[in-house]
């Protein structure tokens, strides 16, 4: 039965199940490691720039091309497509209308990251007080000479925080590397090294 169905699909609708299908099981696997306790963009992650420029998304503070990000789009372009292929016969507007879900789901999911870290930073840690001389390590790469900011878990009076991270390396520091703070630029960035 499976075989008659796939054997009916055009060439586009095959390849657009297999890469919407791809892109649910590794959603489902990130999103078990993020309940777990790891870190699913550690081992993934992507940093892109244009032209050596930091290409941020929302308020900055949050990186807009990531894996994971990359995963959440195609998700959402994905089964919007798969879903709307007889609601909506034209395919240019139905790839449009995926198009914005995929988009739609990227923000949503950007937000709801945004708004747990937020969360997750509200306390009475002073970093510019209590920062300088932690050690920590990157969660997402750091680009060399302040080339743009990365983002460092570090340890400050017994609590992990995350923080924006740059540093004067002349190389980029990558994922899971240790680090330590050499000073605090404001509440959520700090300069860090290489440890």
């Amino acid at each position: 039965m499976i075989a008659t169905w796939w054997a009916g699909l055009s060439l586009i609708m095959k390849i657009l199940w297999a890469v919407t299908l791809a892109a649910s099981l590794i959603f489902v696997i990130q999103s078990i490691m993020t309940f777990l306790g790891a870190d699913a963009d550690s081992s993934l992650d992507t940093d892109f720039s244009a032209d050596g420029a930091d290409i941020s998304g929302i308020d900055g503070g949050t990186n807009l091309y990531t894996f994971r990000n990359f995963v959440n789009f195609v998700l959402g372009f994905g089964w919007s497509a798969i879903l709307l292929e007889e609601s909506i016969p034209s395919v240019p507007l139905r790839i449009f209308v995926s198009v914005l879900v995929g988009v739609a789901l990227v923000a949503a999911v950007m937000y709801l990251f945004k708004w747990l870290s937020s969360m997750q930073q509200s306390g009475n840690i002073d970093l510019v007080a209590q920062g300088k001389g932690c050690e920590g390590t990157v969660y997402l790469t750091i680009p060399a000479a302040r080339g743009g900011e990365g983002k460092v878990q570090i340890t400050i009076a017994g609590a992990v925080r995350e923080y924006n991270a740059l540093t004067d390396s002349s190389h980029p520091i990558s994922n899971g590397t240790s680090i330590r703070v050499l000073d605090v630029v404001n509440a959520t960035t700090v300069i860090v090294e290489e440890i």
